[in-house]
């Protein structure tokens, strides 16, 4: 919305500018052919006619040229009046707009809790949040580009214009109410920035990094990141096994996009969930909702790794699943579901 009266706000101005600059050329060339004046001198002329200066220097001689004047200045005072008024009003309802908006997108933020932020909405930003907004997640993006978080603002999305490397920037996105953050800027040393100041306000706060250098993984691990993402390491991976094992490449694509409608999901089993006590046989993961474990997280660290049929299921255990998005979130609801 704010976005669109911008260019609202643009496109007045530049009507009010170009009809002033038709006055002028208006002027101008009438001088031209009625007083058989220079274009520089008819220029002036029209100049001190629109602006009431008046400096009487190159006074019209024919009463055709005073005429003309007459006339000049008459569309010459609306004209000027209009820019005058135009650019003046349109700077500060922009200004009084973008400040109520800020605000509005403050009150939001304020209330949101467990949501996540993205701090950075570059080329890997950006695909983070189409992610997020599939999965319907809420979020707040942290954008230091005015342009560029006009553009998500557009969208609908949360955004808050600053220095994602500030603490008073993280805290009016809520970091102490976040249930995770993503620093996805495009500098490493921004990044570690991001972490130590996320990490120091909101101690259980689960942070994803991105290192554009190797190098940089281990000092965002430092820095507090529970997790480091390389681009352009996993990007080689892949292309790898693109090249060398295409079926397998084939897969992965189609997973992560969407073709069989198929995704991967972390499901927390509950102290109150009926899965409780069970094997996986006797639950309805397979037989009923087709969905396939790939491993199991048990509360102490420990992974179980494409467990058995007469694996057991422990409270606080996360399930690593594969299956239909809609089958998945009924194993969620069920994970959650008390007796």
């Amino acid at each position: 919305m704010a976005y669109t009266y911008r260019f609202r706000t643009l496109f007045r101005i530049r009507n009010a500018i170009l009809a002033l600059a038709i006055a002028i050329i208006f002027g101008t060339i009438g001088f031209r052919l009625i007083e058989g004046w220079s274009f520089a001198d008819s220029l002036y002329v029209t100049v001190q006619t629109l602006t009431t200066v008046g400096y009487g220097d190159i006074p019209p001689q024919t009463v055709a040229g005073r005429g003309f004047a007459i006339v000049v200045m008459l569309i010459g005072v609306g004209g000027v009046a209009l820019v005058g008024t135009t650019i003046v009003q349109s700077i500060v309802q922009s200004e009084l707009i973008s400040t109520f908006g800020q605000r509005r997108q403050s009150k939001k933020m304020s209330k949101m809790h467990d949501h996540y932020i993205v701090c950075g909405s570059g080329r890997v930003g950006s695909h983070l949040v189409r992610d997020l907004q599939r999965a319907k997640e809420e979020m707040v993006i942290v954008e230091r580009d005015a342009s560029r978080a006009a553009e998500f603002t557009q969208r609908g999305f949360h955004v808050l214009v600053g220095d994602a490397t500030l603490e008073e920037i993280l805290r009016e996105a809520g970091v102490e109410r976040a249930r995770g953050l993503a620093a996805c800027l495009p500098d490493d040393a921004d990044n570690v920035y991001v972490v130590l100041t996320a990490r120091d306000l909101n101690p259980r706060l689960h942070i994803v990094a991105r290192a554009a250098e190797e190098q940089a993984e281990a000092k965002l691990v430092r820095a507090g990141a529970n997790h480091v993402v390389a681009p352009t390491i996993i990007g080689g991976h892949r292309m790898a096994v693109s090249l060398t094992k295409p079926a397998v490449g084939e897969f992965f694509d189609s997973i992560t996009g969407s073709k069989w409608g198929l995704a991967f999901e972390q499901v927390l089993i509950e102290s109150g969930s009926p899965l409780v006590g069970q094997v996986l046989r006797e639950t309805p993961i397979r037989a009923e909702l087709d969905i396939v474990i790939i491993s199991i997280r048990r509360t102490n660290g420990d992974m179980v790794f494409n467990p058995a049929a007469n694996t057991l299921i422990d409270a606080g255990d996360i399930l690593i699943a594969i299956g239909q998005v809609e089958a998945l979130s009924r194993l969620n609801e069920l994970a959650r579901k008390t007796l």
